[in-house]
């Protein structure tokens, strides 16, 4: 019975590790702003890298970061997505935002492509704006 149960145990472990041998890319970078003012202690990040080829169609996105914000600007951000997901001859690229209970504070404005058929991605620098409130 033993037995049984160990190799039903190590064959659920082997099980486990295959489906997170997914392989995994990363990109990394920072976000930050322009203005000379804090953010307050509230405030949260999101990053995501998006397909956005298609003109009428919404955005697919790949991966996202999100989560309070720890410091101040320049804020680092790791996204971590399936290279298998990258498809030859689409565009992607990668928006960030910084919220404060449910409220947009900065947005980035300008597209910020990137090359994930590159061989080595250089960090990359989000700016973002200021929201008029």
């Amino acid at each position: 019975m033993k037995k049984i149960l160990i190799l039903s145990l190590t064959a659920l472990l082997g099980a486990c590790s295959s489906m997170n041998s997914t392989p995994q890319a990363t990109l990394d970078g920072e976000v930050f702003y322009l203005q000379r003012i804090a953010l307050p202690p509230t405030a949260t990040l999101e990053v995501s890298l998006q397909d956005v080829s298609l003109a009428d169609a919404p955005a697919v996105t790949l991966a996202k970061q999100s989560g309070p914000v720890k410091g101040q600007v320049p804020l680092p951000f790791h996204l971590r997505y399936d290279p298998a997901s990258v498809k030859p001859g689409h565009t992607y690229a990668i928006s960030a935002r910084i919220e404060d209970n449910g409220q947009l504070l900065f947005i980035n404005t300008e597209r910020n492509s990137v090359d994930l058929n590159a061989k080595t991605l250089q960090p990359l620098r989000l700016r973002v704006d200021q929201v008029a409130h």
